[in-house]
């Protein structure tokens, strides 16, 4: 870990490092430069010094003893009545990751009257699910769930804990690392797990234009969290495996100073994650009418529609049908997209798709390093003669 150090007795206060500072991280103060929170350790102000006053300390980092954390960790969510989704897809990414290090597989279950659901996870490979079950725990609280997953992290003492990118996992993960102090690495796309147990995470960076791997190398547990729809869940199994192991839930749960004064449901609707057919309409559309024959398209195979972030900005769709980093990541079985040029943010939340068509007059356009079907031609003549061959044929 490196950090910028100032030496008083030969700072002259000329000013220079906070004039070549790109990121406005050094204030004069009393004619003194005085570091603030915005430095990056970038050490441009070190080049700029002309009296060396201006240094970039290398701190040694004490390394965790790796041998003394094993197994991965799912922190498994019940959601409306039933398993999250996401749980399911994140245990099956763990028995793969497991093989490779001959780890064991353990869920974390935490809230009221969730047996039943620790009871279901033994069909789908997890070798140990602890529960936290108490009349406590019969809604969310940040504070009272991370104490219960911190106590039992502390007791099992896994090397990577994963996390779904749901509301609830979004606002308990960083909770989590930071008691820890260990890295958490948000939404990613990938998972790989070396043999030396350091996990590769790689997700989108810089607004999408690279692929990030990013490795927690010196501290244990190592946290990441992943969207539902990522990772492909395993199998149900006909015969149950694995122990349930009911744990007490620690001291001072009780006595929290969140307290849940009513509860509203949110009304079920449809999301665009749960379709089995996609039509995606892209920038290539030239007026927000002309998603009328998105729409269309879309009902005549029985699936639903959504949109890129451009069209979003531009006001012709809401974030909740939206595809890409910021908005939703998707499976269907068949996804058809019209105009979209194909950018990361977006084939980084659809590529694993089964079946992908893509529509672009741009015989270069990125989508079709990812599409199955590659048209080349105007989305204006294409999509309305495959309305009509479809009303044809049922005709």
């Amino acid at each position: 870990m490196a950090k910028i150090a100032i030496l008083d007795r030969r700072c002259t206060g000329c000013g220079l490092c906070a004039e070549n500072c790109p990121f406005g991280a050094i204030d004069m103060q009393g004619g003194r430069p005085e570091l603030n929170a915005a430095c990056k350790v970038c050490g441009l102000c070190v080049k700029a010094c002309p009296e060396k006053a201006v240094l970039k300390l290398e701190t040694r980092v004490d390394s965790v003893d790796k041998s003394k954390w094993n197994d991965i960790l799912v922190l498994a969510e019940v959601s409306g009545g039933r398993l999250h989704p996401v749980s399911l897809e994140l245990i099956g990414k763990a028995r793969e990751l497991a093989k490779a290090v001959d780890y064991k597989v353990k869920a974390l279950l935490i809230g009221h009257g969730i047996l039943d659901f620790a009871e279901e996870l033994r069909h789908y490979g997890a070798q140990e699910i602890a529960v936290y079950d108490d009349p406590e725990l019969s809604y969310f609280r940040a504070d009272a769930w991370a104490a219960c997953a911190e106590d039992y992290i502390r007791f099992a003492r896994p090397s990577v804990v994963l996390v779904g990118a749901t509301s609830l996992g979004r606002s308990l993960a960083p909770r989590l690392s930071t008691r820890f102090h260990t890295g958490l690495t948000a939404d990613c796309t990938r998972l790989e797990l070396r043999e030396n147990t350091d996990l590769v995470q790689i997700r989108p960076a810089f607004g999408g234009n690279i692929m990030a791997q990013i490795i927690t190398t010196n501290t244990r547990p190592q946290f990441a969290t992943v969207r539902y729809k990522v990772m492909n869940a395993p199998a149900r199994r006909e015969e149950a495996a694995g122990e349930v192991l009911i744990r007490r839930i620690p001291r001072g749960v009780a006595d929290s100073p969140a307290s849940c004064v009513s509860v509203t449901p949110v009304p079920p609707r449809k999301s665009i994650s749960d379709a089995e057919v996609l039509v995606v309409g892209g920038r290539g559309l030239r007026k927000e009418a002309d998603l009328d024959m998105i729409r269309e398209l879309a009902a005549l195979l029985g699936g639903d529609w959504a949109t890129t972030r451009p069209l979003v900005e531009k006001g012709w769709n809401t974030n909740d049908r939206q595809i890409g980093l910021s908005g939703r990541t998707v499976r269907p079985r068949l996804i058809i997209t019209c105009g979209v040029s194909g950018a990361i943010q977006f084939t980084a939340c659809m590529k694993g798709s089964d079946h992908i068509v893509a529509i672009n007059s741009d015989p270069n356009a990125p989508i079709f390093d990812v599409a199955h079907i590659a048209v080349v031609g105007d989305l204006y003549d294409i999509v309305p003669a495959l309305i009509r061959r479809i009303r044809e044929g049922r005709a």
